[in-house]
C-alpha cells in the first residue's frame, strides 16, 4: 500500500510538473513572439539566434528555428547527461517552440515601441524560464553548452559564460539588422532576463547557508565538493531520541548554487532533512575579504 501511495504521490507531482512546465512554456513564448521577435530584439542565447536567422533568411519561423538549433545540442545533452534528465528539457523546449509559432502566426505584435518591448518581452521570457527552471527543467541552448564546458573546464564562471553568448548575440544582431540602436535595445532586454530570473529563482539574498541531515551525508557531500566547487564542513550531531551520531553537512553557498544543491540532496537521499537560511554577510575565501568589512 506504502509503493502505492508513493507511485501515485510521484505520478502526481510528474503531471503537476508537466502542467507547470507548459503554462512556463506559454508565457516565455508570449515574451518572444508578441514583444521580441516582431521587433528584431534579439536578446542572446539560441531563441536570439533563431530570431535572428529567422528575419535575415526566412524559410521557417522562430519557433522551427529554435527546435533546429536545439537538435544536435539535445542529442549531445542526452549523451552526455542521460535521457531521464533531459526529457522535461525536450517537452519545453517543443512546446515553447510550438507556442512561438502559433503566436507568430495567429497573434498581432502588441506593441512596436522598442523599449516597451524590450523590458514586456524580458520580463515575460524571464518569468517563463525562472518557472521552467524551479519546475527542474531547461529550454536547452546555452545551458546546455555551459553545462557541457562546466563539465570540461571547472573554473569557468557560468554567469561569464552566459554573458559572453549573451553579448556574441546581441553583437551579431547589429552586424545582421544593420541597426545599432535595436543592439543595444537587445542589450537592455538580456539585462531585464537577467536580472528578473535571478530574482525568481534565488530572491534577493545574496548567499544562503544550508544543513543537511541524512544517512548519505558523505555521498552528498562528496557530489557538492566536486560539482558545486564549494566548500563543505562536517558538524558532530546526535539525535536526542535515538541517541545516534550523525554527521550534519554545513555549507554556505552562493544563491545562484542553491538549485544544484537542492537537486543533489533530492537525488541521493529524498528523505534527507536541509535546512536552508539566508547569510545575510559572509567573509572570507570566495566572499568578502576581512579587511573590506567595516566593523
Amino acid at each position: 500500500m506504502d509503493i502505492f501511495h508513493a507511485c501515485k504521490r510521484k505520478s502526481v507531482q510528474y503531471l503537476v510538473d508537466i502542467l507547470v512546465i507548459t503554462v512556463a512554456s506559454a508565457v516565455y513564448a508570449a515574451g518572444i513572439s508578441l514583444f521580441l521577435d516582431p521587433n528584431q530584439l534579439a536578446p542572446g542565447g539560441i531563441s536570439g539566434v533563431a530570431i535572428i536567422l529567422n528575419h535575415a533568411i526566412g524559410i521557417m519561423p522562430t519557433g522551427s528555428w529554435i527546435v533546429l538549433l536545439n537538435v544536435p545540442l539535445l542529442i549531445i545533452g542526452v549523451w552526455k547527461f542521460g535521457l531521464k534528465f533531459f526529457f522535461s528539457t525536450i517537452y519545453a523546449t517543443v512546446v515553447s517552440s510550438l507556442f512561438i509559432n502559433l503566436g507568430d502566426a495567429y497573434l498581432t505584435p502588441l506593441t512596436d515601441d522598442l523599449f516597451l518591448s524590450c523590458i514586456i518581452g524580458g520580463t515575460l521570457v524571464s518569468i517563463g524560464l525562472g518557472i521552467i527552471f524551479r519546475a527542474g527543467a531547461t529550454t536547452g541552448g546555452t545551458d546546455i553548452i555551459v553545462k557541457l564546458m562546466r563539465r570540461r573546464f571547472k573554473h569557468i564562471s557560468t554567469g561569464n559564460t552566459f554573458m559572453i553568448f549573451d553579448g556574441l548575440v546581441v553583437l551579431a544582431s547589429a552586424v545582421v539588422f544593420r541597426n545599432f540602436t535595436i543592439c543595444l535595445y537587445a542589450a537592455v532586454a538580456v539585462f531585464v532576463q537577467s536580472t528578473v530570473i535571478d530574482k525568481i529563482l534565488y530572491g534577493f539574498d545574496s548567499a544562503k547557508m544550508i544543513y543537511i541531515i541524512s544517512e548519505k551525508e558523505g555521498k552528498i557531500a562528496s557530489r557538492m565538493l566536486r560539482e558545486l566547487n564549494v566548500g563543505v564542513t562536517y558538524m558532530h550531531g546526535e539525535g536526542a531520541y535515538t541517541g545516534k551520531e550523525k554527521n550534519v553537512i554545513m555549507c554556505v553557498l552562493k544563491k545562484q548554487l542553491l538549485p544544484n544543491a537542492r537537486d543533489i540532496v533530492r537525488e541521493e537521499d529524498p528523505q534527507a532533512f536541509m535546512i536552508i537560511a539566508t547569510a545575510s554577510d559572509i567573509i572570507g575565501e570566495g566572499y568578502k575579504a576581512h579587511d573590506a568589512v567595516d566593523l
